[in-house]
């Protein structure tokens, strides 16, 4: 062999094979726009989240449009995306990238799914979707079928809808979901891992939770400014709810309390705040989808959530009323519209929107770095 070509750098070829069908349902989610990136940067830099740790969403476009999913599946900076829509404004193709970062996040979550058929179903337009609410008013209806024969309390749901079945069916519908959580995230994890993400994730999820809770990140946000109050009102109040719902149920299930609770009870207190909290939050979260701005940056997912909850706890608040005013035949009739969009509600959670919460405080947490002491004091204390 000449030495000139002993000497040389042999460079073995790269073979890329795209994914055809990851590409398709980045675009049908939204990303429609991808292929007109060529790849200028504009958004990474006008991004005051993205750094030399974390790139994005410049690399994430440019993986999108060769359909490298299995590269996103565990690329963490996906979710560390907060969807301000700031690289959007700029972008001087009108690619929309925020718009292609929120399909290629619903695309990972079809790809951790389980079951699969579920990820794959709920990956498809607003109008397929909301299908859902088919098997959950069915599930609403087994609640309160046969009717009661006996004599019952006047104006008390549980006469029309028992309170044993409702919570046999919500623990094991709960049951359901957290087991398709704990493999999704696991399926997640070794995708995170696979990718490099090597950050410890249980000793992370303290000061992440924190994060989350004080919604810094979203403050950030110029061309979706004010979401984070909103954002936070309805992440505290669905807490809030889970919470006493989950004390309320053991309860009752031990016999320790009776439903209806009286109006002037702690948790019963403590809900209707939670539910008046999330009617505002919400309502502040529409407002600002609306502004021209931003109206353009909001996907149907976005959209279908919003409007879900929205409508749960406007019909749990209507509902209540209803029976306070004895209006026995609209109180019923109300609750059980109520109780179907709970239902869809549980049946969605670990495909859509609302899964976001889990999938981005386990990406943060694998990409964590402890601050120094001084410094997160200081973040910690930094005004709004």
């Amino acid at each position: 062999m000449p030495e000139a070509m002993s000497d040389a750098v042999l460079v073995q070829p790269n073979t890329v094979q795209p994914d055809t069908k990851f590409i398709r349902g980045v675009m049908a989610a939204g990303g429609g726009d991808l292929k007109k990136c060529y790849q200028c940067a504009t958004c990474t830099s006008v991004c005051s989240l993205s750094d030399e740790h974390a790139s994005f969403p410049r690399k994430q476009m440019i993986k999108a449009q060769w359909g490298l999913r299995e590269q996103l599946v565990g690329d963490p900076a996906v979710w560390l995306c907060h969807d301000c829509g700031d690289c959007t404004t700029q972008c001087p193709r009108d690619a929309r990238p925020s718009r292609a970062m929120a399909a290629i996040r619903l695309q990972v979550i079809r790809s951790c799914a389980f079951p699969a058929f579920m990820g794959a179903w709920f990956a498809q337009s607003l109008p397929v979707r909301m299908l859902i609410v088919i098997p959950s008013a069915l599930l609403a209806l087994a609640a309160m079928l046969p009717l009661r024969a006996s004599p019952r309390p006047p104006y008390e749901f549980a006469a029309l809808f028992p309170q044993a079945r409702l919570e046999a069916m919500f623990f094991t519908i709960s049951a359901l979901v957290l087991i398709a959580y704990l493999v999704a995230m696991t399926r997640f994890v070794r995708a995170l891992r696979a990718a490099g993400a090597s950050g410890r994730i249980l000793p992370a999820l303290g000061p992440v939770l924190l994060e989350i809770l004080l919604h810094r990140r979203f403050a950030k946000c110029d061309t979706k400014r004010g979401r984070n109050l909103g954002h936070m009102f309805v992440l505290l109040a669905f807490a809030g709810l889970a919470l006493m719902g989950t004390m309320v149920g053991v309860g009752t299930m031990i016999g320790a309390m009776h439903t209806p609770l009286a109006m002037l009870n702690p948790l019963k207190l403590f809900a209707n705040l939670c539910s008046a909290l999330a009617v505002v939050g919400i309502v502040m979260l529409i407002v600002n989808r609306l502004r021209p701005e931003a109206r353009a940056l909001s996907a149907s997912f976005d959209w279908s959530l919003l409007l879900t909850l929205g409508m749960i706890f406007a019909t749990g608040l209507l509902s209540e009323a209803l029976r306070l005013l004895q209006v026995e035949l609209a109180m019923y009739a109300v609750y059980f519209i109520h109780l179907t969009l709970v239902f869809a509600l549980f049946l969605n959670a670990p495909y859509g929107k609302f899964a976001h919460f889990f999938y981005r405080t386990v990406a943060m947490a694998a990409t964590w770095e402890k601050p120094p002491r001084l410094e997160l004091a200081a973040s910690l204390s930094e005004p709004e």
